[in-house]
């Protein structure tokens, strides 16, 4: 399963979004610290979900980082994160 694939079937799982698009932006990294030849290492996840309602913008990332895991965070160098409720 492709990095890629990973982020979006924990994020799923995690807090069954309305909307989610995850984007290897790799690519335009080329040449930058902590790229990798075939990419899956820089993202731009957008994420919106009724499960974020009333937390605060930390509280979002920590549950996004906590679904994603340990091993998978470690496997990537670069994460944006858009996070709505």
């Amino acid at each position: 399963m492709s990095v890629t694939q990973e982020i979006e079937t924990r994020l799923r799982d995690a807090f069954a979004p309305r909307e989610l698009e995850v984007v290897d932006d790799s690519a335009r990294h080329r040449g930058h610290a902590g790229y990798r030849e075939g990419g899956e290492s820089h993202f731009n996840v957008t994420i919106r979900a009724p499960a974020f309602e009333g937390m605060s913008r930390i509280a979002r990332h920590r549950a996004v980082h906590s679904a994603l895991g340990r091993d998978l965070v470690g496997r990537i160098h670069a994460l944006a994160l858009t996070i709505e409720a």
